[in-house]
């Protein structure tokens, strides 16, 4: 283990009879981490997660939490809170009963339980929900539920599995921004899921698995400068005036396209130094006397990024 390492993965396999659902991956999340873990549905993204969690005891590698290895972590229940993609609520149970029950499941003491219920409820704007029945909740407050049943004994890990799923975009937004607030609190975070908008705007490491294998992980940034297929330069010019008709000329130039009178779309190399071809692009420009409006580097996004790691079309 590292020394500022929370979580571990090390060439860690499963397979369901003949389907390998998880093919030798490796990745380590860093205390204060929002790990994002994303990737199509049946990716092995659950199968990981529940290895984490010690559901999962049959595998093959090495996955470590602070330090201790899961298959001996009698009491990791105790510093991760789990949010599972379905748990089983008994609809026909008030929120505090169901969170009565889920907080003595997880070690809460009885003196300091109905405080913790109080809190979690507040937290994620529950508490005008606290003794209706589960049944008579919307789908937006039942995933805030879940999330509730995860945070009842402060643990300092999260684990998240696909915890914005099936929500409308208000919910979604909601969510989002208790996942931060609780980064902020100090808590190291694992989420799952398989739509990158989910991670992009609150993950600050990203993991990308696809058919049970890591494709790759890093920052958004990183992802960013990774993938330099598609780097391009987006020049505007005044109106009623001309653009320079020659940059196809320079070598690390590889197509221009017109996308207006005003407007045009620099393709560039991919094995590039991009400042020295930047500059040397705008000092041609101003030679030239071109009346530049707009000049910007446009990178491709995470979006495609995402689609042409999942695709295969880098490997």
């Amino acid at each position: 283990m590292s020394q500022n390492s929370c979580i571990e993965l090390h060439n860690v396999s499963k397979s369901y009879k003949d389907l390998l659902a998880l093919n030798n991956i490796s990745f380590i999340i860093e205390k204060g981490d929002i790990f994002g873990y994303i990737g199509p549905n049946g990716a092995g993204k659950t199968t990981t997660i529940k290895i984490l969690v010690g559901l999962i005891p049959n595998y093959k590698g090495e996955v470590y939490v602070n330090g201790i290895s899961v298959s001996n972590f009698k009491d990791l229940h105790k510093i991760v809170g789990y949010h599972p993609q379905e748990v089983g609520f008994q609809e026909w149970r008030t929120v505090n009963q169901a969170l009565t029950t889920f907080g003595r499941l997880s070690g809460v003491s009885k003196g300091n339980l109905e405080n913790r219920i109080y809190d979690v409820l507040k937290f994620t704007e529950l508490e005008d929900v606290r003794y209706k029945k589960i049944k008579h909740l919307s789908g937006g407050m039942i995933q805030k539920l879940r999330l509730c049943q995860a945070l009842l004994h402060e643990p300092e890990i999260l684990v998240l599995d696909e915890p914005l799923s099936g929500l409308d975009p208000s919910i979604r937004y909601q969510i989002k921004g208790l996942i931060k607030s609780l980064a902020k609190s100090g808590k190291t975070i694992l989420f799952s899921s398989h739509i990158l908008s989910d991670v992009q705007d609150i993950a600050n490491v990203i993991g990308i698995l696809h058919k049970g294998k890591i494709l790759k992980i890093g920052s958004p940034d990183e992802l960013q400068s990774d993938f330099r297929i598609g780097n391009m330069i987006r020049i505007e010019v005044a109106k009623n005036t001309l653009l320079y008709q020659d940059l196809e000329n320079i070598a690390e130039v590889e197509k221009v396209e017109n996308l207006a009178s005003n407007i045009q779309l620099v393709h560039l190399s991919s094995d590039i130094n991009l400042n020295s071809t930047v500059n040397q692009i705008l000092k041609l420009l101003l030679e030239n006397d071109c009346k530049i409006r707009n000049f910007s580097i446009v990178k491709p996004s995470l979006e495609e990024v995402y689609l042409s790691y999942v695709g295969g079309e880098l490997k």
